[in-house]
């Protein structure tokens, strides 16, 4: 991705799909809730995981793997002309990833939800994916399946010989009549013949059923973090993967599922020592040696695995030399990184704080590129969100295909999107909504349940048995009780899925 001094032009974004849609008055369950969200590779395959333990992948109406040789040419150029249109996306498969766990050595409650979704390499048609809770990791392979039915049956004098048999009277009359000399009865023999016309056909034609997905598991990765697993990510090698928790990243190969090698342990001999922790990790799209890992304060390091097999000692750290502004009691909450991307060329990394989207070059470790204000004018309000826990929020971000759009979520379900590199644009802003370009009336804030984060309780932030001081009842223009934190654009066009609570809901442009 090159960040011309021309930045590209704001995109014009319409309304595509929506999956899951509430009725109005319809109760939201929490576990219908949609946790995460990813594209594979090539755009065809979205995955989603939920509260409640569940997978959904859906797949695209009119993607590449469903040109094969049974289409004509005709059909072929008709599919290649209709490529050039947005993708339109179908329900393939659901299964139930993960269940509710006890840890009985810690008598703690492991929650089934889905904190993070990603796809592996295909292989042999099939594809497959790894998906979390908050301690155990699983491999799961998709594979398509061809159901056929019959749709017509001709019989046939041999073929159904044994049914005819069956079916007559004299099989169970024991009636003494002579037997021709393979066994059969005389009689038996003249009324299938008699039956059988020349013309039938010897074989059944059979007639293709929809294609069904079948999901089965075929690694588990457990017992290997203490802490709740915030992130996995995929080596380029397509043999390893990361897996990070607040105080340790860990290197798995994925056919090996009862051992992993730790490469990084943040845990100091006293506890009371934690000044900061893990929030996010991800492997560097191209060069498999090289991951990079955000913190609590707002850092970004960047690692090589070359240099040492303990990646104690960080290559470089990105950090923002121009946030030495006033201190706060809140500075050090809202420095914390919630997510953070790699562009596809591995050349930009883009992360989100709860008041910033910010875009980093790997060449420059003293400051971001551009810095896109999302929550400014929540920062009067700072104490009012920590009362309430809402200034503990984690929202997502994504880069676009080529590089050169950057998306976040925000509260009253809103979408930002910005384009260029200098972040001197207000960028777009669409809600989640058949009507995009909508806004919802003022909202009360709602009260958020209980939050159980390491990085709240090392900072000593968080409250056990927290009571919200305040009633949480004031107005804003945002509805706080509705947040997007999770979204993904697809790779090849500018196409995003976001998550609205239960529902899925795509636009294009």
């Amino acid at each position: 991705m090159t960040l011309s001094s021309d930045p590209p032009g704001p995109l014009d974004w319409k309304f595509s799909q929506v999956f899951g849609e509430r009725a109005p008055g319809d109760d939201l369950q929490d576990v219908d809730m949609i946790s995460a969200i990813e594209f594979d590779k090539s755009g065809d395959f979205l995955a989603i995981g939920d509260r409640g333990g569940r997978c959904i992948i859906f797949e695209r109406k009119d993607g590449k793997h469903t040109l094969n040789q049974h289409h004509s040419r005709h059909e072929l150029e008709q599919l290649d002309f209709t490529s050039t249109q947005h993708p339109e996306f179908q329900f393939k498969t659901e299964f139930q990833g993960h269940e509710p766990e006890f840890d009985y050595l810690k008598s703690v409650e492991i929650e089934e939800k889905i904190n993070k979704v990603r796809w592996c390499a295909t292989s042999s048609g099939s594809q497959f994916m790894l998906s979390t809770n908050d301690k155990t990791i699983k491999l799961w392979k998709v594979k398509e399946c061809k159901v056929k039915k019959v749709k017509e049956m001709n019989t046939h004098p041999f073929a159904c010989l044994d049914n005819m048999l069956l079916a007559e009277r004299s099989f169970v009359s024991r009636e003494d009549k002579p037997a021709v000399a393979n066994g059969y009865r005389q009689e038996w023999m003249e009324k299938i013949t008699k039956n059988a016309s020349p013309s039938q056909d010897m074989h059944s034609k059979v007639a293709d059923m929809e294609d069904t997905a079948h999901t089965r598991c075929r690694k588990v990765y457990a017992h290997a973090h203490d802490f709740n697993i915030n992130s996995i990510s995929n080596n380029s090698d397509c043999e390893t993967f990361l897996s990070a928790d607040d105080l340790r990243i860990n290197l798995w190969n994925l056919e090996i599922s009862d051992q992993c090698f730790n490469i990084l342990d943040m845990k100091p001999p006293n506890m009371e020592d934690l000044t900061e922790v893990i929030t996010t990790a991800e492997f560097h799209p191209i060069h498999c040696n090289l991951l990079a890992y955000s913190s609590s304060r707002g850092f970004i390091r960047l690692v090589d695995m070359r240099q040492s097999a303990l990646c104690d000692h960080s290559a470089r750290i990105l950090q923002d030399g121009d946030s030495h502004g006033l201190k706060s009691f809140f500075t050090e909450i809202i420095a914390s990184i919630s997510d953070m991307k790699f562009s596809r060329d591995g050349r930009h990394i883009l992360s989100r704080d709860y008041m910033n989207l910010k875009l980093w070059d790997m060449h420059m470790d003293s400051s971001p590129v551009a810095i896109y204000k999302i929550h400014e004018h929540l920062r009067p309000k700072l104490s009012e969100l920590y009362n309430n826990d809402r200034i503990f929020d984690r929202f997502g971000c994504c880069f676009s295909g080529d590089g050169l759009h950057y998306a976040t979520g925000s509260y009253s379900n809103l979408v930002r999107i910005f384009s260029g590199g200098d972040g001197s644009e207000e960028g777009a802003t669409i809600e989640a909504s058949k009507t995009p370009n909508s806004r919802k009336p003022l909202l009360r804030t709602a009260p958020r349940a209980r939050r159980s984060s390491l990085s709240n309780l090392a900072r000593g932030f968080y409250r056990h048995g927290h009571e919200n001081s305040s009633s949480g009842s004031s107005e804003s223009s945002y509805d706080l009780s509705s947040r997007l934190l999770h979204l993904a654009w697809h790779p090849e066009t500018n196409l995003i899925a976001s998550a609205a609570g239960n529902s899925l809901f795509m636009y294009y442009s």
